[in-house]
């Protein structure tokens, strides 16, 4: 097993304008086919839509492999959200003893003085906090951005 703590890289946002983007009108359907709409009808504002808080929101591009279980993959960018009280099983940012990592937050032991960064691939253990960690909940995953073609 690798105990080894995903690094990500964190940059600020710029979300004082609007990112408006053509939006094709009824979607785009995953399971049977239908008739193909020529023209589109919506926008969607990529800052308005996907971004609740701006002050507190950043972006984080993904260094590794400890949550592909969760859909996260090597270069994905996280949209992280630090206004959002983390709760059990969110995905978050969390800074412990220096380091920057990404993984689920179990506080099912937190009562006993225990809280655990779960890792969504089974190649990482998961990490065990205890008061002696420098320990910080940065912020909590809203939105993974995935590029598929580069």
């Amino acid at each position: 097993m690798n105990k080894k703590i995903s690094e990500i890289e964190i940059f600020s946002g710029d979300f004082s304008s609007s990112l408006r983007l053509p939006l094709a009108d009824g979607g785009v359907h995953a399971g049977f086919p239908s008739p193909a709409q020529d023209y589109i009808d919506n926008s969607f504002d990529f800052n308005k839509n996907i971004i609740s808080n701006p002050a507190a929101t950043f972006y984080a591009v993904v260094n590794g492999d400890s949550m592909t279980g969760a859909g996260i993959s090597d270069n994905d960018i996280l949209v992280i959200d630090r206004s959002l009280d983390a709760i059990h099983n969110d995905i978050i940012v969390a800074f412990i003893n220096g380091e920057f990592t990404v993984k689920y937050l179990d506080l099912s032991e937190k009562n006993n003085g225990v809280i655990w960064l779960r890792p969504a691939n089974d190649k990482y253990e998961p990490i065990k906090i205890t008061e002696d960690c420098n320990f910080k909940v940065w912020g909590v995953v809203s939105t993974v951005i995935k590029r598929l073609r580069k």
